[in-house]
């Protein structure tokens, strides 16, 4: 896979950062990664892994479509990869997205954004996802719903899989 031109995520995150106030210093102190390296992503240059860019979604408290708005490539290592198919505007906020898991690829998700649930249904191949222990076993046609605001994880075995990921974020709170 080519590098994907990472320019509308640097001016995506930098207008976020900008508009909550945030210096370069506060946001990756508190995103835990270096100033340079956060530096470098916001200057549309560097290879920020799709767990960063969530850490940083989960910083600044927006969806993570948000971040990567605009870019109308694959984002990804190690196996999976994911393409913005949709971002919603509704509150509920719904975004959805293409993945798709090379075999023999285990990928761990921190939690995301207290009420974020995702809706995944396999479109090819065999994927196990869910909670590390409680992983479950999907074919093509299964969907499965579960809590991202805990830790997950998605993994294949010998085939390779696709599937539509549907992610749902808790309705805004109104403003007193």
């Amino acid at each position: 896979m080519e590098s994907p031109n990472l320019s509308s995520l640097g001016q995506n995150l930098k207008t976020v950062r900008l508009a909550q106030g945030l210096s370069l210093s506060q946001l990756a102190s508190n995103a835990g990664i270096a100033k340079s390296n956060l530096s470098r992503i916001e200057q549309g240059e560097g290879n920020p892994t799709i767990e960063t860019i969530w850490r940083l979604a989960v910083q600044l408290k927006v969806p993570f479509g948000d971040l990567i708005a605009g870019s109308h490539e694959f984002l990804g290592e190690n196996g999976i990869q994911v393409k913005l198919i949709d971002q919603g505007s509704d509150d509920p906020r719904v975004d959805v997205y293409w993945m798709s898991c090379a075999a023999n690829t285990m990928k761990l998700s921190e939690a995301h954004t207290d009420g974020t649930t995702e809706r995944l249904t396999l479109i090819s191949g065999e994927l196990f996802v869910g909670p590390k222990d409680a992983m479950q076993r999907l074919g093509a046609g299964d969907t499965f719903m579960l809590k991202a605001d805990q830790p997950h994880g998605y993994q294949t075995k010998g085939t390779a899989a696709t599937a539509m990921l549907v992610i749902t974020y808790p309705k805004q709170k109104e403003a007193p």
